[in-house]
């Protein structure tokens, strides 16, 4: 995807933010630790926390709420699939654990383990806040305009360097 086509040169936003969900429970938060950054116009962010907090300037607060299809979009239930048990290498596997799984269309997918029986395990594909609306809590601590590097790399650099 393409940086923002506007006349003004793309910008970097650093923000630090408070996650919560509809009942106020704070998912997490960054203000102890780095501030977020992302390249305008390149999805580094969910869609609706960036057109909120796009255009804020440095030093401004906002709070945003994001509708679960302009976050981690809805949850899907095709994505939570029964896998037989001969199908999984490993041995050891337990609910909670994490590994990458093949989507069938060449990529790798991050699924989460909901169920273990002896004949099957079963997988959920779908972010941990798919389906859920958000409420965040932004100040934004940069603004800058992006650098040569980071508009051809199609997102931004930390502040110590180039970082993957």
């Amino acid at each position: 995807m393409a940086p923002s086509t506007s006349s003004q040169k793309p910008k970097v936003v650093s923000f630090h933010y408070t996650l919560k969900d509809t009942k106020g429970n704070t998912l997490e938060s960054s203000f102890n630790d780095e501030p977020l950054s992302f390249l305008e116009g390149v999805g580094q962010i969910i869609p609706g926390l960036e057109g909120a907090i796009k255009d804020l300037a440095k030093g401004e607060k906002k709070s945003v709420f994001v509708k679960a299809q302009d976050a981690y979009g809805e949850f899907e239930k095709e994505l939570v699939v029964e896998v037989p048990r001969a199908q999984i290498p490993k041995k050891d596997v337990a609910v909670g654990d994490r590994f990458h799984a093949d989507s069938g269309h060449g990529h790798s997918q991050v699924v989460v383990v909901t169920k273990v029986t002896d004949s099957a395990i079963t997988v959920d594909g779908n972010h941990p806040l798919a389906g859920q609306d958000l409420h965040f809590d932004v100040e934004v601590i940069d603004v800058r305009e992006a650098t040569k590097e980071e508009l051809e790399h199609g997102h931004s650099h930390s502040g110590d360097g180039h970082h993957h």
